[in-house]
């Protein structure tokens, strides 16, 4: 029987070394937030663990561990006869639940009679976040960003997906985020991850990069939809060198109707999201863009959008938090096509 329990830290640094990774709790707490490339095996289901959690509280412990000890013993059974009946004896798996408690070390504990050198995260999940949280602190300034500011519409994001088949280093954290960074960036029928998760996506793509090479990001504000940032990494960002992205108007607005063209499908949905601006540019301005989107209208509702709230709103911005902007050199593509921005990503590389 081999059982070995190991620190947060030092799991951190050796999440590669592992076959699999095990999280043990819930399907909800697992979704909310897991460790990289863990797999959900739940000692007990949802269900279950509001039941013997009820019954701890209202009943008494003794009875509640009874059982919560059956329940968890069916389901153990069956991960293993699902997962793990044709592992190698050299299978060595990574185990964790919310505390490192009796859900993880149940699991671990009959994966190791078995005969498999079985690893526990000391104190789960709940140390493992505390970790994370820290080592995105430690982390971030040994990096070096370079960061990809230009106004709405002109292809931060292109770029960097240009950049990425380039080989470069790229942190998008839209991407991560699934939301376009504005009052229109929600991605219909894709959910935001939770701010735990979102960090642990971020946390995980730092951990990756090489402190040697340069890492390309774009110019986010401190909120991306409804997450935030981590502060270390949004102070890195403000204080880096910059590039500066222009595309002409015409460009602008066409990628724009082609990166939201489910905007212009769904014009009940593209009006929901302009009465957002109500506030900023109050009513008539915003009837008059709904009754232009109505109309089919979208280029011409698209240009005023840049025009008259982005463009203005960004420079702002951009002077205001990017201590290096004044001196970001200018990038120009021909174009917003993709092989526009390959050309554009080679010539920045090089």
């Amino acid at each position: 029987m081999s059982l070995t329990p190991l620190s947060a830290a030092e799991v951190m640094a050796r999440l590669t070394d592992f076959d699999a990774i095990i999280d043990a709790r819930s399907e909800d707490e697992y979704q909310a937030d897991h460790l990289p490339g863990a797999f959900n095996w739940p000692t007990l289901n949802n269900a279950e663990r509001i039941e013997i959690g009820t019954l701890y509280k209202q009943v008494n412990p003794f009875e509640a561990r009874k059982r919560g000890a059956a329940k968890a013993a069916r389901n153990i059974a069956a991960h293993i006869e699902r997962e793990v009946i044709d592992k190698p004896r050299d299978w060595q798996p990574l185990v964790y639940c919310w505390r490192g408690g009796q859900r993880s070390g149940s699991l671990a504990l009959i994966l190791s009679q078995i005969g498999f050198r079985v690893t526990l995260v000391e104190g789960g999940y709940k140390a493992f976040r505390a970790a994370l949280v820290q080592d995105i602190v430690a982390r971030v300034p040994r990096l070096s960003f370079r960061v990809v500011c230009g106004p709405t519409g002109s292809g931060k994001t292109r770029l960097l997906q240009a950049l990425a088949k380039q080989g470069a280093q790229v942190l998008d954290l839209e991407a991560l985020a699934n939301h376009r960074s504005s009052v229109l960036g929600a991605m219909p029928g894709l959910a935001q991850p939770t701010q735990k998760r979102f960090e642990t996506l971020v946390w995980d793509q730092l951990s990756h990069f090489d402190p040697a090479v340069p890492v390309f990001v774009e110019s986010e504000s401190k909120k991306v939809g409804n997450l935030s940032v981590p502060s270390a990494l949004m102070d890195a960002m403000r204080h880096s060198p910059c590039l500066n992205l222009q595309l002409s108007d015409e460009e602008r607005v066409a990628l724009l109707l082609e990166d939201y063209d489910y905007l212009t499908r769904d014009v009940d949905y593209f009006c929901e999201r302009l009465e957002k601006l109500t506030e900023l540019k109050g009513h008539e301005v915003v009837e008059r863009w709904q009754t232009m989107a109505r109309e089919g209208n979208f280029t011409s509702v698209v240009m005023e959008l840049l025009t008259e709230h982005y463009d203005p709103a960004y420079t702002q911005s951009m002077q205001r938090n990017f201590v290096q902007f004044a001196q970001a050199g200018q990038l120009t593509p021909t174009d917003r096509s993709t092989d526009a921005m390959l050309t554009q990503a080679s010539q920045l590389l090089a």
